[in-house]
């Protein structure tokens, strides 16, 4: 979808503008949308309404109102017929579809201020933005306590993703009626409570720093799921520590993507170490060359820009071209390979070569 270029010249040079003023496209648009006025333009339908009537309806004066209304027919959000302003499609989208609310959210509270730093990150490797939210080296050892609304939503982005791939990972992973399964990165849980109500013989193990694993253990607890699932707190990036062994399948989900290419490759050997020789890895990525849509890829594209200046500093979203030559390098060969996993994911089966 890369490989021409399609726009004409003046769409081409209309787009340009939209990039030289989307720091103010953004900001007017999440303001139209949490103030209720593209709400209030809604409701009015096929009539249309008048400035002076959202005006009326919303707590803004009436200059905020004209002025970030008038903005919304530029950016697209509205249009404007016989005086009266009408939701455009766009601006339907952009007020309910979940989608677009979660990824405008983590762009808002997560990742807005620190886009100022994407140079000096790209200069120095590290997250320099991550400043805007905390004192830690990556986000991953400050998730469980960052400052709120960037904690809702980051862990919102997350799990709106990841969790819409489970209903049909878990018939791949059970195909080989695993008895011991290890969710390497395994955040808050979720996918362990999925394998635990799945299965209700099945084992987990769940390795992740000590302060995320902390987390996950009050939810499992919650569910009542404590015996049958052991905690392993590893940083997997500690060259003296190995994972643990005794696992018939490893799960990796949206894990990899957190690291730097050499890093990738090292801790795919350490699972392969620590793996049987039947053993199985499965790694549910989102490959932004494996998208249906431009859309779709364009937002994973974008996203390896926050693990730029927010995350690490060093991984992205990867192209799977680069991610199956890694793979290759770990001493792993692709069984299979399912793409269009939930919303945009593709789930890949390795064993040892």
């Amino acid at each position: 979808m890369f490989e021409t270029d399609k726009k004409s010249a003046l769409d081409a040079i209309s787009h340009a503008q939209f990039i030289a003023f989307a720091p103010y496209i953004f900001q007017a648009s999440v303001i139209l949308r949490d103030s209720g006025i593209l709400a209030t333009i809604e409701k009015a339908r096929v009539e249309g309404t008048t400035i002076d009537e959202v005006a009326a309806s919303v707590k803004m004066s009436r200059y905020g109102v004209r002025i970030l209304m008038e903005a919304g027919l530029g950016i697209g959000l509205l249009f404007k017929k016989d005086e009266k302003y009408f939701l455009a499609k766009t601006g339907h989208f952009f007020l309910n579809d979940a989608m677009t609310r979660v990824n405008t959210d983590f762009m808002r509270d997560v990742c807005y201020d620190g886009a100022q730093d994407l140079k000096a990150s790209i200069e120095q490797g590290k997250p320099i933005g991550l400043r805007h939210l905390g004192n830690w080296e990556t986000i991953y050892q400050g998730l469980s306590i960052l400052p709120e609304p960037a904690k809702e939503s980051w862990f919102n982005f997350d799990h709106y993703y990841s969790d819409n791939a489970f209903p049909e990972a878990l018939p791949l992973v059970f195909g080989h009626h695993p008895k011991k399964i290890m969710d390497i990165g395994a955040n808050t849980g979720k996918f362990t409570l999925a394998c635990l109500d799945y299965n209700s013989e099945v084992e987990v193990g769940l390795v992740d720093l000590q302060v995320q694993l902390n987390v996950a253990k009050q939810n499992i607890e919650a569910a009542g799921y404590s015996h049958r699932v052991q905690y392993h707190q590893r940083n997997v990036l500690d060259n003296t520590t190995e994972l643990p062994e005794g696992y018939d399948i490893i799960w990796m989900s949206q894990f990899l993507d957190c690291f730097a290419d050499d890093e990738i490759v090292s801790i795919l050997q350490k699972c392969h170490r620590a793996l049987g020789d039947n053993g199985r890895v499965f790694i549910n990525e989102t490959f932004w060359d494996k998208q249906r849509f431009e859309a779709s890829a364009l937002s994973l594209q974008m996203t390896s820009l926050y693990f730029t200046t927010m995350a690490n500093g060093n991984s992205q979203m990867y192209d799977s071209h680069v991610f199956l030559q890694l793979i290759d390098k770990a001493g792993f060969e692709v069984v299979q390979q399912t793409d269009n996993i939930g919303l945009s994911h593709t789930i890949l089966e390795l064993k040892k070569k």
